[in-house]
Order: C-alpha cells, then structure tokens, then sequence
C-alpha cells in the first residue's frame, strides 16, 4: 500500500510534527508499505531516506514564525499527487492544506488530517476580542468542516480531542504518539556534563523546545527568578532557537541562564535531558508535547501549563504521577518546581509513565485505520506429533 503525508512547517528544526512523520514511515516500511512524506523546501527535491521517500516543493517563508515554511502552490501540490497515486492520504496541516480533502474524497481516496493543535485555544489566544459566543461558533464551524472533508480526524489526547466531542464529532479517533525508549533513556546520564552544566548551582532546569510565541517560553525565565528569590540555587539550560531568541536572550541578563541553541543530533538532547532534575514545559496550548514524553523517557519529571495537554501524558491525580502542571505565571511554575525537586517519586515515576507510550502501538493503530493490518506471515515447518 502506497501512503502519502503531507506535512506544512516541517523543516530541519521542526520537532513534533518531524519526529511524528519519522516515526510513522520508519512503521510503515517495516511492515513493508511504501511512504511518501511530501514538505516544503527551496525547490523540488526528492530523495530516498530511512523514513521512505521525501519529496520537497516550493514553498514560501511566513513571516515572524522563526523560518516555517508552508508549499506555495496546492494546485502544485495535487497535480504531484495524481501522478504518485496514492492507496492512503494524511495530513499534517488543517489549515492550507485543507484543498487536499476534497481533492481525496472527488479521487475516492480515503484520508486522515491529524489535529495538531486546539483551534479553540489558538482562537482565544489571538482573538480574545471577539465575543465568546461568536468565537465558538467559528471553532465549531470550522472543527464540522475539517470532520467532513477529511475520512478520519486524529488527535493524540483527550485534550485535543475535547473540542470535537462538543459537538458530537463520528469520525473522530484518538492515536497517542509514542516516543523512542532507546534514544531517550536514564542510561544517557553523563556525571561530567551534569557537573559542566550546573556550575556551582545546586540544581539544574531545562527547557527544550522552539522560543517562538506560543510556546511563551518566558514563564520559564519568570520561574528561575522567582525561584531564587525563594532561595532556590538553580541553573537554567536552554535548548531551542526560534523567532524570539534574541528578546529571550536579552530577558536572561543576570540570570544564570546557558542557552545551547538548536540541537540536531537526537543523542546529544537525550544526553542534556537525562542530566536535567526538573524540565519545564510552559506551553500553554500544546495538544501532546513529545519533548515532555522525551524528558520522561529519559528518567526526568517535568513541570508544565495546566491549560495544555501535558498533565496527561504526567498522569497527574494517579498513582505514577510524573509531575506537576501549574498555572500560566512565573510564581506557580516556581511554586510546582520546587515542589517536584524536593520529591524523588515523581523522577522514580517518570519512566515508568513513558513506557506506556509506544510507537509500535502508535503505528498498528494507524495501520487500522488505513485497514493495512501488519501482515501475517506463515511457517513452512511443521510441528511434530505428540
């Protein structure tokens, strides 16, 4: 079976959504389905990759989002798809991509568009003026339309998936990502970069992830100080670049703040996480975050927003609760750091939380809804009687 994705703001420091279609054609292949995973890039482009085939097409820069990139011409774009042929369709876009659901259902090839985001959340972030009755009118009516041009629609959490259930959403499907229990292990800890990265602090905090807007990665610049104004002697790493680098570095003047920048190589952040005694993910509208389920993996307990989807993934109120959420200011991020560092359950319980999340999982799940079931394969030996 030939699947296709397509994939806007993917790009060489993108993370979710990349690491998302990677893990999904490294599944797919295995099983012995053909991937194709179509992205923007400077020109067209095609080469073969571990994950399957990339084939990148033009697209254009969008202002004031770091470098994202989106495909510049979708009448490009399904003219590509005619000629490829595709069995199975996936989106990785719900809004400029949205042309390529009708095209699916006139072509009668069934399709999936997974919901990375919580348009009721974006909607309230950056139109907070417009009324609230109106505004969730506009969410529901686009959230009916996604559900009707598409055959599936997926989200990873009940968090994601809670704006849909409103309003009785049939085709919705809830797929939890998984993440790599090999790259991201407590088995990466390294005593010399710890000791290089702490300094003479007695603690060491991380953040991991893009500084672009809506991450707000400043709450956790507002929770170091906060901290040490409560005596609290903590260092801060930063791992990430984005659109607000230069305001974030600017915030970190005389604060003890070492910002690593973007990272490529996966072993060197699963390094720098396992060497982490609290990670924070102040994110507030984040629908999975699979840099917190990494941290886990890696033996970490992470502090994140409680508006986001994160304290799922923390299971928090249960028995192998892995963190804390607090709410969207510097006191409480401080107040719940604190907290997490002057309790060890919550670092004994996070790799315990992370092994509920499996990528093989994740991929017999999609395969379903593809109706592409690994095969099975028979012996040719026969077994003796008794």
């Amino acid at each position: 079976m030939r699947i296709i994705h397509i994939a806007n703001f993917y790009g060489s420091t993108s993370g979710g959504i990349k690491t998302t279609i990677h893990e999904l054609g490294r599944g797919y292949k295995r099983y012995g389905h053909d991937f194709i995973y179509i992205v923007p890039g400077p020109r067209f482009f095609q080469e073969t990759t571990p994950f399957g085939t990339r084939i990148e097409l033009p697209s254009r820069t969008l202002p004031f989002t770091g470098g994202y990139q989106v495909i510049k011409s979708n009448k490009q774009l399904l003219t590509l798809l005619e000629y490829l042929k595709p069995d199975r369709l996936e989106i990785s876009d719900r809004f400029t991509l949205f042309k390529v659901g009708k095209w699916a259902k006139q072509m009668k090839i069934p399709s999936v568009v997974f919901s990375h985001e919580t348009l009721s959340g974006l909607a309230k972030r950056f139109f907070p003026y417009i009324p609230t009755l109106f505004r969730r009118f506009l969410v529901n009516t686009q959230n009916r339309r996604l559900s009707k041009r598409f055959d599936q629609v997926v989200v990873t959490t009940d968090f994601a998936g809670a704006e849909f259930k409103a309003i009785g959403i049939s085709n919705l499907r809830k797929i939890s990502l998984g993440v790599d229990l090999q790259s991201f292990t407590p088995d990466r800890f390294d005593r010399r970069l710890k000791r290089e990265l702490k300094g003479s602090h007695d603690f060491l905090l991380m953040y991991c992830g893009r500084l672009s807007p809506e991450k707000e990665p400043q709450r956790v610049l507002e929770a170091l100080t906060e901290l040490r104004k409560r005596g609290v002697n903590a260092k801060l790493v930063v791992i990430g670049g984005g659109a607000l680098w230069r305001k974030f570095r600017k915030q970190t003047t005389g604060l003890p703040v070492n910002m690593v920048g973007y990272v490529a190589s996966r072993e060197k952040i699963a390094q720098y996480l396992s060497c982490a005694d609290v990670v924070m993910a102040p994110g507030p509208l984040e629908t999975f975050c699979l840099s917190a389920l990494e941290t886990l993996a890696s033996g970490v307990p992470v502090v994140a927003s409680s508006s986001s989807a994160v304290g799922e993934i923390l299971g928090i109120d249960q028995d192998d609760q892995a963190g804390l959420v607090a709410e969207n200011n510097g006191t409480a991020f401080a107040a719940a750091v604190e907290q997490v560092l002057f309790n060890n359950k919550f670092r004994v319980n996070a790799r315990i939380r992370a092994e509920k999340y499996s990528w093989r999982n994740t991929i017999d799940q999609m395969l379903s809804i593809h109706d592409a079931k690994p095969r099975m394969y028979s012996t040719k030996r026969r077994l003796k009687a008794a």
